[in-house]
């Protein structure tokens, strides 16, 4: 079965998208059959892997109108990596989801027909905790959780770990902290070693010994549509994700 991974950081700009974005590209390239599910609606994720927004058939129509994954996942320009892309029509879908029966395992009855297509499905959640980023949680196996090496970077932690804790318990048992990654981080600088050491003693076991680095590099990528695999491969940023890839890939 394909393995179901949420990235999920209630705070914005952490490097949740990029993070899916160029994870999922690694894995791919390494062979990993990779499913990315933009359920965010700013759509971030879809225009960094090239998706024009004005195609039909999006993660709305999955959610909402029940239309098969299957039906609306697209290829990327990496080999085994698709999209279900997002549109800003997916902000409706928080309120129209409020009154439907088992509203929070929309995404999980979609990803039901997909199992054996992918190996991997990379969920690439709201900067919130509203009922996109629990559909996300009730359908995963496991988060990952980008934190930025900045000061601000354990605020709200304690929320998210607290809604994963809830949901394991009413939603969905098997729900677990896959991994922490530390982003953004900033070799020049003591505060950024400070907040790495600080993420590291209280999720002491979940954080990924690979750090992503503050990149000029992974910032101009999306604006290309590409990951930074084929943006600039031999950049600092890229060997991040790479070793990150082999890091998530070796946990399972």
């Amino acid at each position: 079965m394909a393995r179901v991974t949420a990235c999920t950081n209630q705070k914005g700009g952490v490097g949740k998208t990029t993070t899916v974005i160029n994870l999922a590209a690694y894995l791919a390239l390494s062979g990993t059959r990779t499913l990315v599910i933009d359920l965010d609606p700013q759509g971030n994720a879809s225009t960094g892997l090239g998706a024009d927004r004005r195609t039909p058939g999006t993660i709305y129509d999955a959610l909402i109108d029940r239309v098969a994954i299957s039906e609306i996942a697209r290829p990327t320009a990496i080999p085994g990596l698709d999209l279900a892309p997002a549109t800003p029509k997916l902000a409706g879908a928080e309120i129209e989801l409020v009154g439907m029966p088992a509203r929070e395992h929309r995404l999980a009855a979609s990803l039901a027909e997909v199992d054996e297509r992918y190996d991997r499905v990379l969920v690439d959640c709201p900067p919130s905790l509203g009922l996109l980023t629990v559909n996300a949680l009730t359908a995963a196996d496991g988060v990952l959780i980008p934190i930025q090496a900045e000061y601000y970077a354990m605020e709200g932690l304690g929320n998210l770990v607290n809604t994963i804790r809830l949901v394991r318990g009413s939603l969905n048992p098997r729900l677990e902290i896959e991994g922490v990654v530390i982003t953004m981080f900033d070799r020049r600088t003591r505060l950024s070693a400070q907040v790495a050491d600080e993420v590291r003693r209280h999720l002491d076991g979940t954080v990924y010994d690979t750090v992503v680095p503050r990149s000029v590099r992974l910032s101009e990528a999306p604006s290309h549509g590409l990951p930074i695999a084929l943006y600039d491969p031999s950049s600092r940023g890229a060997f991040a994700y790479q070793a990150l890839a082999a890091e998530v890939a070796a946990r399972g």
